[in-house]
């Protein structure tokens, strides 16, 4: 058998949303910016994607900018901030997505910021007051932290920080990469400045996502080279590519209620089961806490065995796909940063794998999980 709970790092395409785009690429290949026919046709379909994308996040089409994924999106917010926008002060936490930390890092080592890291506890949860502390200057500041952290699936409350950083007039941006799809977001009643999405992870196309700018703020494009996108991202769009995003966003929301409760109900069958099986198992963060985590992701230290980090080969090898941690830090040795600040050095020895579900997962793929681990463990 062969089961995938991998689905943090990418999912499967739905089968709309292959249909959407073959239909695109087939019949509407025009470039948006031409003038003629055929890319006035182009043009017509982002703008209605456009429509519909603000309109799943009750905000104004002219908010939302299409991109080529989360990585993107969030260096346009990062760097165009400093450069436009007169931030000198970018707070972000030790956990987040490597596409901002490294980020950040790289324009601290160029003095071109003040970075400072707010302190989170054990389980993963930023310290509200400590980020309050940190607001308390009189540079300009913007405020990175994610939504969802992709690893553990720690959930930040979203409003509370918005609220916050707009009370000490400061920015904030949130990486929404891991939620976008799965959580309702009414950015009309959010004081929040930027969002960052990635079609890939509620069943779209990779190479595509969007940028959320808040109306009046004055970003010019990263990139040297065009005036696509309202001057906020330049290069020729990715049309079939914002429609495949489109049709999967629609339809992560069109049945959101029915798949939450879905992906609950398999977490919860994993959480009981692995107890059952392995009594000693723990899980890092807050990713068994259903109420302060994404219903998606759990992510479980097991106990140490003579099988040690093959564990996660043995599941592979089993037909089961994980991760030991975020998919982008594959082929690197270094381990996962996250669970690295948040583990002491004796529960780093032992391995953390991190299963993440979608609605196409079953409850019989969890058993068999199960099943392999049973095996694993009795051996």
């Amino acid at each position: 058998m062969k089961v995938y709970f991998d689905n943090a790092a990418t999912t499967p395409m739905l089968q709309e949303v292959v249909d959407t785009m073959v239909d695109v690429m087939n019949n509407h290949f025009g470039n948006p910016s031409s003038t003629h026919g055929y890319g006035r046709d182009s043009r017509v379909i982002i703008e209605q994607c456009r429509k519909k994308v603000a309109k799943l996040l009750n905000t104004s089409a002219n908010e939302i900018i299409f991109t080529s994924g989360g990585t993107e999106a969030n260096n346009i917010v990062l760097q165009c901030s400093v450069r436009d926008l007169g931030v000198k002060h970018i707070i972000t936490s030790p956990l987040e997505h490597h596409a901002v930390i490294h980020t950040l890092e790289f324009m601290a080592s160029k003095g071109l910021i003040k970075l400072s890291i707010v302190k989170v506890n054990k389980a993963g949860e930023v310290d509200l007051e400590d980020l309050s502390k940190l607001l308390q200057t009189k540079d300009k500041t913007l405020v990175s932290l994610m939504h969802a952290n992709n690893e553990i699936g720690n959930l930040l409350p979203l409003k509370a920080v918005a609220t916050l950083c707009k009370a000490n007039d400061a920015l904030f941006h949130s990486d929404t990469v891991q939620s976008i799809g799965h959580y309702e977001f009414d950015l009309a009643e959010t004081p929040i400045d930027f969002i960052t999405c990635s079609s890939h992870k509620f069943h779209g196309p990779k190479g595509v996502g969007f940028l959320f700018v808040r109306e009046g703020i004055p970003i010019r494009s990263l990139s040297v080279g065009g005036a696509q996108e309202r001057g906020k991202r330049s290069g020729t769009e990715n049309t079939a590519g914002i429609a495949g995003l489109t049709k999967a966003l629609e339809l992560a929301y069109t049945d959101n209620a029915d798949k939450q409760k879905h992906l609950k109900a398999l977490k919860n069958h994993l959480i009981a089961g692995v107890k059952e099986t392995i009594p000693t198992v723990s899980f890092n963060g807050l990713s068994a806490d259903f109420d302060k985590s994404l219903n998606k992701v759990v992510n479980i230290r097991f106990p140490e065995t003579s099988e040690g980090d093959m564990l996660l080969f043995n599941l592979d090898i089993n037909g089961v796909a994980a991760s030991g941690g975020s998919a982008c830090a594959s082929g690197s040795n270094q381990g996962s940063h996250v669970l690295q600040t948040l583990q002491s050095t004796e529960e780093q020895q032992a391995p953390s794998i991190r299963f993440s579900f979608s609605k196409q997962n079953t409850i019989k793929e969890v058993d068999y999980l199960l099943d392999v681990l049973k095996e694993i463990y009795s051996n």
